[in-house]
């Protein structure tokens, strides 16, 4: 385990942008929350003086450096595993041992070609599904919620909007909307393919603390009687919260907890729970096959 307050710099030396290996440094950081990661990115290397270039900048301090590579080329590949080992920087290949797995299964050999910069083959995909996302925030549904993959449904201020977001910039067209206690929620709501609603929770004085930095935010001050009708105070949040989880109950949605979960974390568990439901329920469809021919 890290000593806490330590500290280290992940060089991502790549042959295109280095978002993969920057990536997997973040991924990383989160198993080692007393260790500070710095990530240094080499991006585009494509010759040997590219190579030389981030050798140079692990000569600083090689003792609070690794290396993550996704470089393919096996030229280039070497001399930077070969500098790595003389200045004993530790090493991480990111790409040989996916490469390796397929070409096990297949037999075939890898292009080892450079992916190019630009546009990716689902960026049109994902720049809809964000649009998609902010014009079906908070409620304001310009779009049927039957055009949505995902449906997020919660209290005011349990990350709904964020994650709705995210999501969109992961490719996941996602509507989300506010339940209001003593509001009744869109007819739309209850009409939607049930595996695609999740309902999202928060514990009560987290979001009593999240609220109030709201108000204060606003420059409304908080009186005896509580804040804008009870928004801001703890008895009638755990009433709301109440009120919103039995609207879920009907709903018969799945309810995540995102009190302690990061924005990349609760959209994992998002699209988890979307992804299983959405089997589950193709797969019952499957069996109970068409309806009868009527004559």
């Amino acid at each position: 385990m890290a000593a806490p307050g330590r500290t280290v710099d992940v060089h991502v030396v790549a042959d295109s942008t280095g978002d993969t290996g920057a990536r997997v440094a973040r991924a990383v950081q989160a198993q080692y929350p007393d260790l500070t990661v710095n990530v240094v990115r080499h991006p585009r290397i494509r010759d040997a003086r590219g190579v030389d270039v981030a050798v140079e900048a692990l000569h600083e301090a090689p003792q609070d450096a690794v290396v993550f590579c996704t470089v393919v080329d096996v030229a280039l590949h070497a001399r930077i595993r070969d500098a790595c080992a003389r200045l004993d920087v530790p090493f991480a290949d990111l790409m040989a041992p996916a490469l390796d797995a397929v070409t096990a299964r297949t037999g075939l050999d890898p292009a080892r070609v450079v992916e190019p910069v630009g546009l990716a083959a689902d960026y049109f995909e994902r720049i809809h599904a964000m649009e998609f996302a902010v014009a079906n925030d908070d409620g304001n549904l310009t779009d049927s919620i039957a055009e949505a993959d995902i449906v997020l449904v919660g209290a005011s201020r349990t990350g709904k909007t964020p994650l709705s977001m995210y999501l969109g910039y992961l490719g996941y067209p996602t509507a989300n909307i506010p339940l209001v206690a003593g509001v009744p929620p869109p007819d739309e709501l209850f009409a939607a393919d049930p595996w695609k609603v999740v309902g999202l929770t928060i514990d009560p004085e987290r979001l009593l603390e999240i609220r109030r930095r709201r108000v204060s935010l606003m420059g409304i001050t908080t009186t005896a009687g509580g804040t804008l009708g009870g928004y801001a105070d703890l008895a009638r949040i755990f009433d709301e919260l109440e009120a919103v989880s039995q609207i879920q109950r009907r709903l018969g949605c799945p309810v995540l907890d995102t009190t302690s979960l990061a924005l990349e974390e609760a959209a994992g568990r998002v699209i988890e729970l979307v992804t299983a439901r959405r089997r589950a329920h193709c797969a019952s469809a499957s069996k109970e096959g068409p309806p009868p021919d009527v004559d």
